[in-house]
């Protein structure tokens, strides 16, 4: 599946939560992790570069995957 932009939708992981949480793109995702998560702007950062953050950076693990990854 892919947004109206040609990107693939993505789904965060959030350590102990089964439960993903899905979105058409990196901007919206970047939105609800400084919000939502509140995580710090280096550790969402590393998060959509690296497609994963977890302690020191972040208090619990984080993972960032296409869909269907």
């Amino acid at each position: 599946m892919t947004s109206e932009q040609g990107l693939p939708w993505l789904d965060l992981r959030v350590e102990g939560d089964p439960h993903p949480r899905r979105f058409d793109g990196q901007a919206t995702a970047l939105q609800y992790l400084l919000r939502v998560e509140r995580l710090s702007a280096d550790a969402a950062h590393e998060l959509l570069e690296r497609g994963e953050v977890g302690p020191p950076a972040a208090r619990r693990g984080y993972t960032l995957r296409p869909l269907g990854q």
